[in-house]
Parts: structure tokens; C-alpha cells; sequence
């Protein structure tokens, strides 16, 4: 891999991996959707407000975990994920599944996945997988650098008028910028990145980055997407916020392990299937 591939994931928080995966990886993977969208697991929901027909979130599937496990072992991300963060060692932690159809749905609310999951440190990557040609303006978009920067509070997904309404709230966090709302005012305000993607590119970026979905429309009416998340060594467990309750200690399916976790300790759990 080269160098320039490490420092852009370093410095921006994201990039492309063109062609990661082929032909056959890629039909893996979509089986794997395929199964996920048909056989949802606790948390799953439609968050995606303007969606004409149809629409499902779902993450961290209990169901799925031990296809997904699986799965992993026959792809190629153990070993990418090792040279580009440097790791000698990569877990791989859980799915999201995203699907819009319709030919009109809203953009999913820039957030930090960092905000609702107790993790820090640098080495946290999303795998995310469209299984569709993606133009730029219905790709992932993220805020460059924002890896780097600020750690604010997450959005409840569930207001359209406030996109930064704050899941944990109690003014521990700062408050999400309303990014759609500064770039409309001024396009520079926000540093984007985003690209065309092709069946078989990976979008790779770290969980802490300002990223979200935009929306589907005439020109690219569906748009189904699995993230693949991973951590390597250097990968610790940060508590989350009291103030909620239900967000406190949240590591989804895995709560009990987390449970064990004190602040700053390695994050490592034999439930987490090592693929490097």
C-alpha cells in the first residue's frame, strides 16, 4: 500500500479503495444484505424522512453475527486494514445495513458514529459497500479532518426540522453544526469529500469522521449499502456520556462485554472475530 493511501487516511479521515472487492466478494457480500434486509434484527427502523416506498436501518444484528463472521474471513479488508493503519492485529466488530428506495428520500443527518459507540483511538475503520454505480452527489460524503477535530454530541435521527437535536443532550458534548444549513449559506464553510463509487469500491472511513448519506433521487433512485466495521490495535474503550441512560455504556449487541470495560482499556473482546 502506499504511503499516500496511510497519509490520506490519516489526515482526511477517508478514501477509496477502487476495486477492492471482486466479482464473486461482492455477491458474497450482497447475499449477506440480502439476508440482513429480509431477517431484521432488534434495532432495525426506516429513519430516512421523504422516502416514497421504501426505506431500513439496521445494525449489529444478533442474527447475522455469526454469516457476517464469517463472511469476513473471505475478504480482503484483515489485511488492507492492517497496512493502512499499521496494526498488527484486526477485529472485525459489526454491520449496518442501509436501503433507500424509491427515487426520492432525504439525506441520512451528518452525525459521528463516535457518538453513540464507545471507542478512541486511531485505528477504527468503516468498510462501506454500495452495491450500485453511486454519482458523487448521491455518494457518502464526510468532513475532512473531522477525525481530528471536536467530539460532538450525536443527533437523534428523528427530528427532520433540527438535525442536531442531541441524543445525549445535558451540555456534555457540544452540539452537532447544522452542516446543511452552513453550506447553504456559504458552499466553503465545510471542507466535503465524497466520490462516484462502482460495484466493487470501498469507501473506507474512520468512525470519529462527520460523515453522512445523501439522498436518492430520479437520476439514482436505490441505493443499498453494507458498512463492515473494524478496529486494530490501537483501539481503546472511551465511556459515553450518563446523562442517558440507554447511550451510557452502549455497545449495542455487545453491551455486557463492554460492561467489563473500565476507560482507556484496550478495546478486546473474545465475542469480536479476529481476522488478522
Amino acid at each position: 500500500m502506499e504511503e499516500s493511501i496511510r497519509e490520506a487516511f490519516r489526515s482526511d479521515g477517508a478514501v477509496l479503495f477502487e476495486d477492492c472487492l471482486d466479482e464473486a466478494q461482492l455477491a458474497q457480500c450482497r447475499r449477506a444484505y440480502d439476508w440482513a434486509v429480509d431477517n431484521p434484527g432488534p434495532k432495525a427502523s426506516s429513519m430516512f424522512d421523504g422516502t416514497e416506498q421504501r426505506s431500513h436501518v439496521d445494525n449489529a444484528n444478533p442474527q447475522a453475527k455469526s454469516r457476517l463472521d464469517e463472511l469476513v474471513q473471505t475478504l480482503p479488508f484483515g489485511e488492507l486494514f492492517a497496512e493502512l493503519w499499521g496494526s498488527d492485529n484486526v477485529w472485525y466488530f459489526a454491520e449496518e445495513v442501509f436501503l433507500k428506495e424509491g427515487g426520492r428520500s432525504a439525506r441520512s443527518s451528518w452525525h459521528q458514529d463516535t457518538a453513540y459507540l464507545p471507542w478512541a483511538g486511531h485505528h477504527w475503520a468503516n468498510a462501506w459497500i454500495s452495491f450500485e454505480h453511486l454519482p458523487k452527489a448521491n455518494s457518502l460524503e464526510i468532513v475532512r479532518g473531522s477525525h481530528r477535530g471536536v467530539q460532538y454530541d450525536g443527533t437523534t435521527f428523528a427530528n427532520p426540522a433540527d438535525p442536531t437535536e442531541p441524543i445525549h443532550g445535558g451540555n456534555v458534548l457540544p452540539r452537532l453544526p447544522d452542516i446543511d444549513a452552513d453550506l447553504a449559506q456559504n458552499p466553503d464553510a465545510h471542507d466535503i469529500v465524497s466520490w462516484e463509487t462502482r460495484p466493487g469500491d470501498v469507501v473506507v472511513l474512520h468512525p470519529r469522521s462527520l460523515h453522512g448519506g445523501a439522498g436518492v433521487d430520479a437520476g439514482c433512485p436505490d441505493r443499498h449499502t453494507l458498512v463492515l466495521r473494524f478496529f486494530g490495535d490501537d483501539a481503546t474503550f472511551r465511556p459515553l456520556p450518563d446523562v442517558n441512560k440507554r447511550f451510557a455504556r452502549n455497545g449495542g449487541l455487545f453491551v455486557e462485554e463492554m460492561a467489563k470495560l473500565n476507560p482507556g482499556d484496550p478495546f478486546r473482546s473474545p465475542v469480536f472475530q479476529k481476522v488478522v
